[in-house]
C-alpha cells in the first residue's frame, strides 16, 4: 500500500483546521471568525487531530469533503494572503539534489538526547 505525500506547509495546518472546525461554507464566515475557527479547532485537536479528521472524512464522505477542503484552502489563502502569519517564519529547504540520506540505525544515533520528535521521511 503506498502512502499519499502531505504538504506540511503552515497553510495546508491551517485549511486542516478550518476543514475541521465547526464552521459552515454556509455561515459565509468573516476573516475573524476563519481565524478563531482554526485557532480554536488546533487547540483542541492539535495539527496531528486536525489532519486524522481530514483522512476520516475523506474516508467516510469524499464526495462532500473535496468541496468543504476547496473552501477551506480558499478561504486560508484569502483570509492569510497567502503568506505566512509569523514573521520568522521560513519555508521548508529544498532537498538536496542527490535525495535523502540514507536512513541511520538506531546504533548510530548513541549518544544523541532522546526526545519525541516528528520524523519526516523523504
Amino acid at each position: 500500500m503506498w502512502s499519499a505525500p502531505y504538504d506540511l506547509s503552515i497553510d495546508t495546518a491551517r485549511a486542516d483546521a478550518l476543514f475541521a472546525s465547526t464552521l459552515q461554507i454556509s455561515d459565509e464566515p468573516s476573516a475573524v471568525q476563519v481565524k478563531h475557527a482554526i485557532d480554536a479547532t488546533t487547540s483542541t485537536l492539535g495539527d496531528l487531530g486536525c489532519a486524522a479528521r481530514v483522512a476520516q472524512e475523506f474516508g467516510e464522505h469524499p464526495e462532500t469533503a473535496v468541496t468543504r477542503m476547496r473552501w477551506a484552502r480558499e478561504e486560508v489563502a484569502c483570509v492569510f494572503d497567502d503568506s505566512p502569519s509569523d514573521p520568522d517564519y521560513a519555508p521548508r529547504p529544498v532537498r538536496p539534489a542527490g535525495g535523502c540520506p540514507a536512513p541511520r540505525r538506531p546504533s548510530d544515533m548513541a549518544g544523541r538526547p532522546v526526545g519525541r520528535h516528528l520524523l519526516l521521511a523523504c
